[in-house]
């Protein structure tokens, strides 16, 4: 079974000369963006003037990134499936089977969504940040401004690390296009040509650092935009830098980062016996606890059944299953193995808990981009791979203590230290698509043990594979010659 978007998007070719078209005329999330009007119904030199048209297209830009087609499910879901962290049950809606069985090609259904999707938020970016840059300078525009390029970053990051050889593998390497200028300007139908890995993460690191010093330290009063954590922040986009410089193995500028977002972001973890509680939780944190930046699902604003929780939940679809060798890594009195549960139509299996909100009719869960966790962790591996044991303890033994209060602590040094280092990210993190990511970077080889109740599975992914990395979509490389496909497809 297919969504209907998906099948649309098979049908009609998207692909960046043409989809770029219809972005210009959009510009917020209110009604009138969820409304379907032709591109020209207002010049796009016209529809941002004041803050508060960039603040109505700044929530444009996140109501592009909350679709399923993108950080809404596909992401998340493709970053723990090409992994080791879950597969698709043996009984289930058909979706995501092609990603198990590596059997997926240039016109598969998910690589067209993410890079589409991914591309059509970068192109909102564009616009906001070239609309900000000729407003007169205030807090306001300065907070909106730094959320684009946060976005934009991120939307990049993104792309780079599914399409793209990894950057410890080769720099030199094909990334992806980098599109920075409205097309307004540069006129609809360009075809850009592939930018190098390096060039593409020095636009990243470039964009989170113009956000960082952007953005005034406490967010600013702004009509139709929220001080919480379904917004971007200074501390967000520092946070995603830690995130990109640990995948380029820059340790040293990895632990400025996330050192940063320790000792002066103000985040706190939740106590363990809140911590459940947290994830059921479907609404934004004002506190800074545990959220630096997720993005809002609301009962007017949400996937429906095509959503993450859908894909998880069994009063959704309940397809994807966490990996037995994932779910036994937890201690008995680990809090996060309360996120597990089980269900009477899958005995045995190891039932994903961490998305509770499917059925609420007032509010859906959240897509956590980046936690406090996460930063702790980073910074503890890039101690790790620098030689501080010391620091690496600390900081790992912040997450894993808090989760588990039993635990004594992780005392290992050296390689063992970093390896249990990943193990524990893979602990924290799973089920919020980055766990492939951590393979990629290390040129990990994944493994997903056999599971009696699953869909067909290869079960050995090298990295020499030539599907760890996915295909460009066949209607990109039939429309723009200047766009070389990924070998092997």
């Amino acid at each position: 079974m297919l969504d209907y978007k998906r099948k649309k998007t098979m049908k009609l070719s998207k692909y960046i000369v043409l989809f770029v078209a219809g972005a210009l005329g959009l510009s917020s999330c209110k009604k009138e963006f969820l409304d379907e009007k032709p591109p020209t119904a207002l010049p796009v030199t016209e529809s941002i003037k004041t803050e508060t048209d960039l603040a109505d297209a700044v929530n444009g830009m996140y109501n592009a990134m909350r679709q399923y087609t993108l950080f809404g499910r596909d992401v998340p879901v493709l970053g723990d499936e090409l992994g080791d962290n879950i597969y698709i049950y043996g009984s289930n809606s058909g979706r995501y089977l092609s990603e198990l069985n590596l059997t997926y090609i240039n016109s598969n259904a998910e690589a067209s969504d993410i890079w589409t999707q991914g591309y059509y938020a970068i192109l909102q970016a564009n616009r906001i940040i070239y609309a900000a840059n000729s407003m007169p300078t205030s807090n306001a525009v300065n907070q909106l401004r730094g959320e684009a390029y946060t976005a934009r970053a991120l939307n990049y990051l993104t792309l780079v690390n599914f399409f793209a050889t990894p950057y410890n593998t080769n720099p030199n390497a094909a990334g992806v296009p980098l599109v920075t200028t409205p097309t307004f300007v540069t006129g609809p139908f360009i075809k850009p040509s592939r930018a190098t890995v390096a060039a593409v993460y020095s636009k990243i690191i470039s964009d989170l650092d113009s956000a960082y010093t952007t953005m005034p330290a406490t967010v600013p009063t702004i009509a139709s935009h929220a001080a919480n954590s379904e917004y971007g922040s200074k501390w967000a986009a520092r946070a995603l830098e830690a995130r990109a410089y640990l995948y380029k193995a820059d340790y040293a500028n990895a632990i400025v980062a996330a050192r940063d977002v320790v000792q002066n972001g103000g985040y706190t973890l939740a106590a363990p016996n809140a911590y459940v509680a947290y994830w059921a939780n479907p609404a934004a944190v004002s506190n800074k606890t545990e959220t630096i930046f997720e993005l809002a699902l609301t009962n007017q604003t949400n996937n429906g059944t095509s959503g993450l929780d859908y894909i998880y939940n069994q009063n959704g679809y309940g397809d994807a299953i966490a990996y037995d060798a994932l779910y036994n890594l937890y201690s008995a009195t680990d809090v996060r193995k309360n996120l597990f549960t089980t269900y009477v139509n899958k005995p045995g299996a190891a039932v994903v808990n961490k998305y509770t909100n499917v059925s609420n009719a007032n509010d859906k869960d959240d897509i956590k981009i980046i936690r406090y966790s996460e930063v702790l962790l980073t910074l503890a591996e890039a101690y790790a791979r620098t030689g501080d044991n010391t620091n690496a303890q600390t900081y790992v033994n912040m997450v894993a203590k808090q989760r588990d209060p039993a635990f004594v602590g992780y005392i290992s040094t050296g390689s063992q230290l970093a390896d249990d280092i990943v193990t524990e990210r893979r602990k924290e993190l799973a089920f919020e698509g980055l766990r492939y990511f951590d393979l990629q970077r290390l040129g990990l080889t994944v493994t997903r043990p056999a599971q009696v109740n699953s869909a067909p599975v290869v079960n050995t992914f090298a990295p020499d594979n030539f599907r760890r990395i996915l295909p460009i979509p066949q209607s990109e490389t039939d429309i723009n010659p200047n766009i070389k496909q990924n070998a092997g497809y």
